[in-house]
C-alpha cells in the first residue's frame, strides 16, 4: 500500500510539472498578445487600414488576433452587437488560456493528502511490526519513522510549487485578459468614431430636409 502511495505521488509530480511547463509556454506574452498585432492596431486609424490589420492578425495567430478578426467581421453591424460578439468570444479565449490550471489546483490539494496517507500507512505497518517483534532496536525504530515521514515531505514538495504556479498563471491570465480588452476597445472606439465623423454634409442636409427633420426643427 505504501508503495502505491509513492507511485501516485511521483505521477502527481510528473503531471504537475508537465502542466507548469506547458502553461509557461502557452501564456507567454508574445504568444497571446503579439507585439506585431499591437503595433498594427496602433497604426489602424480608419477603415482603409483594416485590411492591413487583418493581414497582420492572420500572419500572427493568437488570442488577440482571433478577437480582432471577429471585430473586423462585425464592423458593419452596430457597435452594441459587435461588443456582444466580442464578449462571447473573449470568454471562450479566457477559458482556453485557463486550460490546465485546474490540474494544478487539484495537485495542490491532492499531493499533501497522498503524503499524509503514505505516512499513516507506514506508521500502521511500523507499529504493527513493533507489536510483533518488540522494541529491541530504538535506532532502527527512529530510522523507520524518518523514512515514513518522507511521504509527507514529498507531498508538500509537490504541492508548494504547484500552488505558486497556479497563483502566478491565474494572475497572468487576468492581466492578459485586461490587456486584450483594452486593445479591442481602443480599436472599436477608433473605427466607430471614424464612421460617425464620415457623415457627409449632403446626408446631413437631406436629414434636415426630411419631414422628421423639419418637424424637429419646428419643435426647436
Amino acid at each position: 500500500m505504501e508503495t502505491v502511495v509513492y507511485v501516485l505521488l511521483v505521477l502527481t509530480s510528473l503531471v504537475s510539472l508537465t502542466f507548469i511547463i506547458e502553461r509557461g509556454f502557452a501564456l507567454r506574452w508574445r504568444r497571446v498578445v503579439p507585439p506585431e498585432v499591437e503595433a498594427a492596431v496602433e497604426s489602424c486609424q480608419g477603415r482603409e487600414d483594416v485590411p492591413m490589420l487583418r493581414r497582420v492578425c492572420e500572419q500572427h495567430p493568437s488570442a488577440l488576433s482571433r478577437l480582432l478578426l471577429l471585430a473586423i467581421e462585425h464592423l458593419a453591424l452596430p457597435r452594441e452587437e459587435t461588443v456582444s460578439a466580442l464578449e462571447t468570444r473573449a470568454r471562450h479565449e479566457v477559458v482556453q488560456l485557463e486550460r490546465g490550471l485546474v490540474v494544478l489546483e487539484v495537485a495542490v490539494g491532492v499531493a499533501p493528502l497522498l503524503g499524509l496517507v503514505g505516512t499513516i500507512v507506514g506508521m500502521i505497518t511500523l507499529f504493527g511490526n513493533i507489536g510483533q517483534a518488540g522494541l529491541g532496536d530504538a535506532a532502527r525504530l527512529a530510522q523507520g519513522i524518518a523514512l515514513i515521514l518522507n511521504a509527507t515531505l514529498l507531498g508538500l514538495m509537490i504541492a508548494i510549487p504547484s500552488l505558486i504556479a497556479w497563483s502566478y498563471f491565474n494572475r497572468k491570465v487576468e492581466t492578459l485578459a485586461v490587456e486584450m480588452e483594452a486593445i479591442c476597445e481602443e480599436f472599436l472606439r477608433r473605427q466607430y468614431r471614424v464612421t460617425r465623423e464620415r457623415v457627409s454634409p449632403g446626408e446631413a442636409v437631406a436629414e434636415a430636409a426630411s419631414p422628421a427633420g423639419r418637424a424637429s426643427g419646428r419643435r426647436g
